[in-house]
């Protein structure tokens, strides 16, 4: 029997309005499971169970007087550490961060509180979000290393790893990340969880930056279009976000079968650069590309877009602006930043006037090519990463500050180019590490891109149970 903490979204706010469970009822089983879970999978920074409780009870309230906030008040919700929450300081997961308590609400976590989500905790992530691992100077000061819940040795991946771990772990239906450079979808590929990265302004962030979105981690598409709704609502605040529209987010099912007949889907193996994929993860792309050409769609190759120089411009770039960022703490506070990313930051001392400019020019240069490559296609599939789940020790798949980028080849072009991106569980390894499936699709076809990953959904084989916290 499903218990009422791993019901969907959908399910929760249908037994609330029936008045067959409340979010009291919900928020007590959530706090049980997560009592069992989080001692080994450490996902969490702030979980306050008292406070869960209260909020739970003042949801039950609003629906009892027949006044919910929204049809999701009372479902439980986790946010990254990044995104700000009126008094509740933001440790990036870095010890050199002082701890001060935001003034506001950053955008995502104000839209989620009017719609009366019920905040379960903030969730894991590295120092400053710059490693796709569970590895944090913040949270390792205290004992814990974030997990993967498919095999605790394993890393969930980052920089969301808290999130996409506690979507696995069931920590209720609906998580919030951030993502940059894949730090959505990676996690939640090596998770087995679904990732998506709506396309740049979607979602209304603070700070806004580059490529930088907000958006959901769950464990289905289902779950995944219900956050969007209240998400995507407008904020003045974020400079670079797009003109709301009224988008039907409830709109995501299809007959895959009616859905994918004539659309034209690339098929893209290769990224241009970075780790070759790994034998299983190319087959399970390759089986993914032929079921959705078997359902009607039009299977096309899809030739390398992305090249070294592109990625190692950026690489140059990313480098020189986190150098100037730590070089701007005091020395103390500098040195309690993870040896790793301290190594990675500090080549771009060398950088030069010119090689600056030249690496901030790479973010333009994939954006175009991205864009281009996508033009002619309904959707692009393509594995979420070259590897899967790695050691939860490290730092990244690559463990190495040289090669810091390696890994990101799938994910990085589509934070540059603007365009939606999921990750969608597809199959397992032979060892029972999960392999994810990307979906990109054209700028602003964030609505297709969540029917396409629906429609792989029903036409993937079943996968394995959840897993359980150990006994």
């Amino acid at each position: 029997m499903t218990l009422l903490h791993e019901d969907s979204a959908a399910t929760l706010a249908a037994l609330y309005r029936r008045g067959e469970a409340t979010p009291l009822d919900v928020a007590r089983s959530l706090v049980a499971h997560v009592a069992r879970w989080e001692p080994h999978l450490q996902a969490t920074w702030g979980y306050d169970a008292d406070a869960l409780l209260a909020a739970a009870r003042a949801a039950t309230d609003r629906w009892q007087r027949g006044a919910p906030l929204s049809p999701l008040d009372g479902v439980p919700a986790t946010l990254k550490e990044n995104i700000a929450t009126a008094g509740m300081a933001l440790p990036l997961g870095s010890a050199a961060t002082t701890l001060v308590p935001a003034a506001e609400d950053a955008p995502p976590a104000a839209r989620l509180r009017e719609a009366g989500l019920l905040f379960v905790a903030k969730t894991t992530m590295p120092d400053y979000g710059m490693l796709s691992s569970g590895l944090s100077s913040f949270h390792q000061r205290e004992g814990r290393l974030t997990r993967n819940p498919w095999n605790l040795a394993l890393n969930p991946g980052g920089s969301s790893a808290g999130a996409a771990a506690a979507a696995a772990a069931g920590y209720g239906p609906l998580h919030l990340g951030t993502d940059i450079g894949g730090s959505i979808r990676l996690p939640a590929a090596w998770c087995g969880v679904v990732g998506f990265k709506p396309s740049l302004g979607r979602v209304p962030i603070k700070p806004p930056y580059a490529g930088r979105v907000a958006g959901p981690i769950t464990r289905t598409v289902a779950d995944a279009a219900a956050m969007m709704a209240p998400l995507s609502r407008p904020d003045w605040r974020d400079a670079m976000s797009l003109p709301w529209q009224d988008i039907a987010w409830h709109e995501y099912e299809v007959d895959p079968r009616e859905w994918l007949r004539g659309r034209r889907v690339a098929l893209l193996l290769d990224a241009g650069w970075g780790l070759p994929a790994e034998p299983e993860i190319v087959a399970a792309v390759q089986a993914a590309a032929r079921r959705f050409e078997a359902a009607g769609a039009i299977v096309e190759p899809l030739a390398p877009f992305a090249t070294r120089e592109m990625a190692d411009g950026i690489d140059r770039f990313w480098r020189v602006r986190s150098w100037l960022d730590l070089e701007a703490l005091p020395r103390e506070r500098r040195e309690l930043v993870l040896p790793f990313i301290r190594e990675w930051a500090g080549a771009g001392a060398q950088c030069g006037t010119a090689q600056l400019f030249h690496g901030y020019s790479q973010m333009g240069a994939l954006r175009d090519a991205a864009v281009a490559a996508c033009q002619p296609f309904d959707a692009v599939l393509s594995p979420v990463a070259p590897v899967s789940a790695f050691p939860a020790e490290w730092a990244m798949p690559t463990n190495d500050p040289a090669r810091a980028m390696e890994h990101i080849a799938f994910t990085l072009p589509y934070n540059m180019s603007e365009q939606p991106a999921i990750s969608v569980p597809c199959t397992m390894t032979a060892d029972g590490r999960p392999i994810g499936l990307q979906i990109a699709c054209r700028r602003h076809e964030d609505l297709a891109t969540l029917r396409f990953a629906r429609a792989w959904e029903l036409l993937r084989d079943p996968l394995p149970p959840w897993p359980q916290p150990p006994a």
